[in-house]
């Protein structure tokens, strides 16, 4: 009787303060998390003494301590303790792990997991033992994080400002982290040009003020490569996916906020694609890692050395992927040592090609249902958008190939090699002007007429949904059919057996007047404050970061503080989106349910 009246007093006393511990804790956890990312940060980011790293050490596993024992007491005061532990495997696979070696040290005296590494012949034990315990508290930030971004519907914000506000915050990050002294070689870099680095990193351009391979540690270029990643596909996307796969859910509104952003005809539609997204963007990748791990030429430096040449095949990947253009060479693909690596720049080239396809199309093509859908029904076509997407690509690649080809032919770029090395060069540097920026000849010896037909390739860009930047494709083809539909004095627009509306005209004719203006002004302050730089390598270098291309004909560098912020904002605005830029700032006319009389214009 004594024991069943011990187990109803604590069920009671369970009942009665539930609320107010988790209430309690949920904000003791946050203060842990933000803790832990502080200690993180404060440890790889700072230089250390090894007694002030015995310390660091100490507190990283305290923290760790709470979160095991707020773990446990969320499992006791939760209604159905044993359904909790099945809905946090994970969590709970982690702080088993951690008990073990806890009891073995205090009643056996002896560490058991690091026994277990000796056993694996893993002698120097600490470092992995440390970077467990910190990624673990990591992803215990992000799952906070994650849970900050779902909510964030409860803000009255609109979909393209929400957007904004979030490579804002990415960039700010990227920033402050770049500024670490451990990222760099020379201890501390400029907070220009940090700022410079983390708006072209995540803003998937690739113009460099300084040498990424040799200014930037290898923390310095990890940091680059998650910028890279996070901003190719947008950090809201990752947020949403991992609040999806971890079961945390997702509102009403924040599916409608995605639908919004991946221009999605319905809520289930625009989940499904969230999903897909990063399975495609991850598998993509890695089989573009293996690739290009195996077709690194034999004369490269870190040939020799594996773990090396995997972070450089993954970096490269997710660079291409993204359409970013970062290279971890100094000379980028142009290095002597990769000028004749021609299967490597056919991998790369082909990375760049599907990640400027855009996801739509990629779910489109490649899509498991959709694949289905498909062999049951032979006569289904493509979507719209998605055959604009394909064939627009496939035009404007053969394009740039012949025409550079043609323009080239005659100087050293192309004389001297073979037929199908002249092939590879020309698609190669087709390919990377429209979207991503790598480049495996001197862009700064091209001729005049080739550095025109590059600025015109880059305005158009990739298609819409992707990495890339530029006006996109579709409004491209969009505004062509508008040319050939008044020459030919029909009444409507018609592509692919399909009606265009006359709002989606308007779009494309918005993007391309705002697109064209900026550049142009942008052209016109860069002139401005590098009066004495060529004119036609200031309108490159505005094109380049506008569209976030990347190329450049080598005066990043050497340009002054006013014209970095110029190519800054520019990368920035050409990211997120003419019509995003403009719907997050322009305010909603409250009716269009009137119309004025017609009036006649001249025009011409």
């Amino acid at each position: 009787m004594g024991l069943l009246a011990t187990q109803e007093k604590l069920l009671l006393f369970v009942y009665q303060n539930k609320e107010a511990v988790l209430r309690g804790l949920s904000w003791l956890r946050t203060i842990a998390s933000l803790l832990a990312l502080a200690v993180f940060l404060y440890y790889y980011g700072f230089p250390h003494p090894p007694e002030r790293l015995v310390l660091l050490v100490g507190v990283t596993k305290s923290i760790f301590g709470f979160f095991v024992l707020s773990y446990i007491i969320r499992v006791i005061f939760a209604i159905h303790s044993w359904q909790y532990i099945r809905n946090s495997l994970f969590e709970a696979a982690l702080i088993v792990l951690l008990l073990i070696d806890i009891v073995s040290v205090f009643l056996f005296g002896f560490n058991a997991l690091e026994n277990l590494f000796l056993n694996l012949n893993i002698e120097n034990f600490t470092p992995f033992y440390i970077l467990f315990i910190q990624s673990y508290l990591l992803l215990l930030v992000g799952l906070e994080v994650t849970k900050v971004s779902t909510s964030i519907t409860s803000i009255k914000l609109k979909p393209a400002t929400t957007f904004i506000y979030s490579f804002l915050l990415l960039l700010l990050v990227g920033t402050g982290l770049l500024m670490l002294p451990e990222m760099t070689t020379k201890g501390s870099i400029p907070f220009i040009d940090a700022l410079f680095t983390a708006v072209s990193a995540a803003c998937v351009t690739g113009l460099a003020v300084v040498d990424t391979q040799t200014y930037f540690t290898f923390k310095g270029h990890l940091v680059i490569m998650l910028l890279i990643q996070l901003g190719g596909i947008g950090i809201l996307t990752f947020a949403t996916f991992f609040a999806l796969f971890l079961k945390k859910g997702v509102g009403i509104s924040h599916q409608a906020m995605i639908r919004d952003f991946m221009s999605e005809d319905s809520l289930f539609n625009a989940k499904g694609m969230l999903q897909q997204i990063v399975i495609f963007t991850l598998l993509i990748e890695c089989i573009g890692a293996f690739l290009i791990y195996l077709s690194w030429d034999v004369n490269t430096p870190f040939y020799d050395d594996a773990g090396e040449m995997i972070f450089q095949s993954v970096f490269h990947s997710i660079s291409a992927f993204c359409n970013a253009g970062f290279s971890l060479m100094s000379g980028g693909l142009n290095e002597d040592y990769l000028q004749n690596a021609y299967i490597l720049h056919i991998v790369v080239g082909m990375l760049i090609i599907f990640g400027s396809l855009g996801f739509p199309a990629l779910r489109d093509i490649f899509g498991i249902n959709n694949i289905r859908a498909r062999l049951a029904t032979p006569w289904k076509k493509w979507k719209l958008s998605t055959r604009i997407a394909v064939w627009a690509t496939f035009a404007l690649v053969l394009f740039g190939m012949g025409a550079f080809y043609l323009l080239e032919s005659n100087t050293e770029i192309l004389a001297g090699k073979t037929g199908f090395q002249q092939l590879v060069i020309s698609f190669f540097q087709s390919v990377t002007t429209r979207t991503a920026g790598f480049n495996t000849v001197d862009i700064g010896a091209l001729t005049t007429p080739t550095a025109i037909l590059f600025i015109f390739l880059m305005f158009i860009g990739a298609s819409s949904g992707s990495t890339g930047g530029g006006i996109k494709t579709s409004t491209f083809v969009l505004i062509l059919l508008s040319v050939i539909t008044t020459i030919r004095g029909k009444k409507s627009l018609e592509l692919g057996g399909r009606s265009i509306s006359f709002d989606l005209l308007n779009k494309a004719y918005t993007i391309f007047i705002f697109s064209a203006t900026y550049i142009l002004v942008g052209t016109f302050f860069l002139a401005y404050f590098e009066p004495k730089m060529s004119v036609l390598d200031l309108v490159f270098e505005q094109v380049s970061a506008f569209c976030t291309v990347g190329l450049t004909r080598g005066i990043t560098p050497d340009l002054s503080t006013p014209s970095k912020l110029i190519l800054i904002s520019s990368m920035y605005i050409g990211r997120v989106g003419t019509l995003t830029l403009a719907f997050a700032l322009a305010s909603r006319v409250d009716s269009t349910n009137y119309r004025y009389p017609k009036a006649h214009i001249l025009v011409g």
